[in-house]
């Protein structure tokens, strides 16, 4: 099942008859009232929300979301006229997964939805702790979904977390912009990897004094070390 929560009628009812077309059930919705509503009857596997709705805004209800115990995993997928830069990266750094700007194909839509869901489907739980996760002071425990310096938990966005895994699972690597932002955002559209410097900048405030660990690979990208 996937939500749509689009207050344009006309292109609320087009994306529900081209999900169902491509084999989704699918439900839409005008308002953040009617979609918390259905909530409390039923989680969908995706959610494509728009950023322009009266009353509550698509941000404050991706907050809701992902602050939430029973929705915080919830893939979500923003579909808006607003395809600034500062709108792409609040959008993602408040845990979206991705990012449509409108006006967009319909079966542009489908194959974004059909790559984030793949992305998101379960895998198999990693050990707790192992090597390629532990870089001096700083520890991912995959099971928690937490990270840790020297001990003090360090809240993290989910694409901070993302990107941080990916540096500590390439340890020592050089890495390009381009192959962060495949490995992080994945289906996300070519090209905005300003992006991923904009999220190592928060990374590395984070982390505070450990947060030197990523270095600046010049003309290339990023890579993390251990000292």
């Amino acid at each position: 099942m996937i939500y749509c929560v689009e207050d344009d009628r006309s292109i609320r009812e087009l994306i529900i008859y081209t999900l169902e077309a491509a084999g989704f059930t699918a439900k839409g919705f005008e308002s953040g009232a009617g979609f918390f509503s259905a909530l409390g009857k039923g989680m969908p596997e995706l959610v494509l929300l728009d950023l322009m709705l009266p009353e509550e805004d698509g941000l404050s209800i991706l907050k809701r979301l992902r602050s939430g115990a029973d929705t915080a995993d919830i893939p979500v997928m923003i579909a808006t006229a607003k395809g600034t830069e500062l709108d792409k990266v609040t959008g993602l750094d408040l845990g979206a997964d991705d990012y449509l700007v409108k006006p967009f194909g319909m079966m542009e839509m489908i194959s974004h939805i059909r790559a984030v869901l793949r992305r998101c489907r379960p895998v198999q739980k990693q050990p707790a702790v192992t090597d390629e996760l532990h870089i001096a002071g700083v520890e991912i425990d995959p099971d928690k979904h937490t990270v840790t310096a020297d001990g003090r938990e360090i809240h993290l966005t989910l694409k901070e977390y993302e990107l941080l895994r990916a540096f500590m699972k390439n340890k020592g690597k050089a890495l390009t912009r381009e192959q962060l932002f495949e490995q992080v955002w994945e289906s996300g559209p070519a090209g905005e990897t300003r992006t991923v410097d904009v999220h190592v900048g928060t990374l590395r405030t984070k982390l505070g004094s450990y947060g030197s660990l990523i270095r600046t690979v010049r003309g290339v990208g990023y890579r993390m070390e251990s000292r």
